[in-house]
């Protein structure tokens, strides 16, 4: 694929993605989400190309996964070198060099001065499984503080964690006990009515003043688990006094403090770790998506004091597969060497374009991000600032049959998150493809 931008030649769906897509009704679950009915077949940078030849510009980087691009030459190199020597041989029960090689380098690039340890899952959910796990088994104690809004996963104990669409845990119950879940400061929607730039709430003092007071024996709490920056519950960038007050109350306690950087990791605010942008340290940090450029794995970071579980309590067979293992050292060089930095440079270009879309555009509400991590809200009304679900709906579907792919977070924001490697004229194209579809959404109220 030569284009570096888009170019839809056949009505959408295509013939033959409408093959693929009637297959996938009568065999696939139904149970996954699809916004619009691409069929990929390959990708290369920030360009995917469908069955029936269209090309799009992926602003979605599979989920926030394909942090270099969609197979990247390098990642793809290392990803064949390392299936000709050595696929599979379980780190669980055996050694190998990636393995270890791996977390060592996962360890030095984490948050925090102190020494490390790495578990190695497939998955984010997995990641958060253990840190779960391992701070109940570390603290010796049960109960777990999440965030409303917040998403850590699908499965049992971090679907207990998980607080952003009741979808998600319909029907699934009784879930993990011992989870209570706090509010996460938005400055958007502020709960004390102040203006977004004036907003330094925290929510520390709730858990502190109320839940511990009336609900919540703070003795008993293992962890608190939160997002540095809120993914699925709508791309919100917290306050900057947030997390150094949380890791403050957390150690006055004596509870552990979990990030959970599976979307907001890997280079995507401009900064290796979204953390980082708040100068705080976590007890455990865990990983995905980003992490090796598509490849299944998740990892769980921990200090290497509190990773002090005995062997056979947990582990993964999959988990550091030695392929895997060698595109995430491969996909961190590349971060290292040069995406991050064009993270945080494209990322202030885009915002700094997206600045006046509030002033220009009745259904925008907010605009807010760091790095490749933005999130643009829309709203009925600027005033009441009421949610507008249709109008985001309106304008993904409009933006896919304009080649441009992007997906929506929260109760209508639509998120920007493309690969790290984006250029300066794909991103220009993709803006002027979201202006035009919002104009056209605001068309629609009149």
């Amino acid at each position: 694929m030569e284009n570096k931008l888009p170019r839809i030649k056949t009505p959408l769906p295509g013939p033959e993605a409408q093959r693929i897509l009637a297959l996938d009704r009568e065999y696939v679950s139904p149970s996954y989400t699809r916004d619009y009915p691409l069929v990929a077949r390959r990708g290369q940078g920030a360009i995917i190309e469908d069955v029936d030849g269209n090309t799009f510009l992926d602003f979605n980087a599979g989920i926030a996964v394909v942090s270099t691009g969609h197979c990247h030459p390098a990642v793809v190199r290392a990803i064949q070198r390392q299936a000709e020597t050595l696929i599979h041989m379980s780190g669980t029960d055996f050694y190998y060099p990636l393995l270890a090689q791996t977390a060592e380098k996962i360890a030095q690039i984490t948050p925090g001065s102190f020494p490390k340890r790495v578990y190695f899952g497939n998955s984010g959910t997995e990641a958060m499984e253990a840190a779960l796990k391992l701070a109940r088994y570390h603290t010796q104690r049960h109960r777990f503080i999440g965030f409303l809004g917040a998403f850590h996963g699908r499965t049992f104990g971090s679907l207990s964690l998980t607080a952003s669409k009741v979808v998600q845990r319909h029907r699934f119950g009784p879930l993990l006990p011992g989870v209570s879940h706090v509010p996460y400061p938005n400055p958007y929607r502020c709960a004390s009515g102040h203006r977004p730039a004036d907003c330094d709430c925290d929510c520390t003092d709730f858990i502190e003043n109320k839940l511990f007071k009336t609900a919540v024996p703070p003795e008993e709490v293992a962890a608190i688990v939160v997002e540095p920056i809120q993914g699925e519950g709508g791309y919100v960038i917290p306050s900057r006094t947030f997390l150094p007050r949380l890791r403050q109350l957390a150690d006055r306690h004596g509870i552990l403090l979990i990030f959970d950087e599976v979307q907001c990791g890997m280079g995507r605010t401009g900064k290796m770790w979204a953390s980082e942008h708040f100068g705080v340290a976590p007890d455990i940090l865990i990983a995905a998506k980003g992490i090796a450029s598509g490849m299944p794995l998740g990892v769980m970071v921990a200090r290497a004091d509190v990773m002090d579980w005995s062997p056979g309590a947990h582990a993964s067979t999959f988990g550091g597969n030695p392929v895997a293992c060698a595109a995430a050292l491969e996909t961190i060089r590349l971060l290292e060497e040069k995406y991050i930095v064009n993270a945080a440079r494209m990322g202030e270009y885009i915002l700094r374009r997206l600045t006046d879309w509030p002033q220009r555009h009745p259904i925008v509400g907010d605009v807010r991000g760091l790095g490749l991590m933005i999130g643009i809200e829309l709203v009925k009304n600027q005033v009441t600032r009421e949610p507008n679900p249709d109008a985001r709906r309106k304008v993904v579907h409009r933006a896919f049959e304009q080649g441009l792919l992007l997906l929506g977070c929260g109760e209508s924001t639509v998120r920007l998150m493309p690969p790290l490697i984006v250029e300066k004229d794909q991103a220009d194209y993709a803006l002027d493809v979201l202006e035009r579809c919002i104009e056209e959404t605001e068309k629609d109220r009149n």
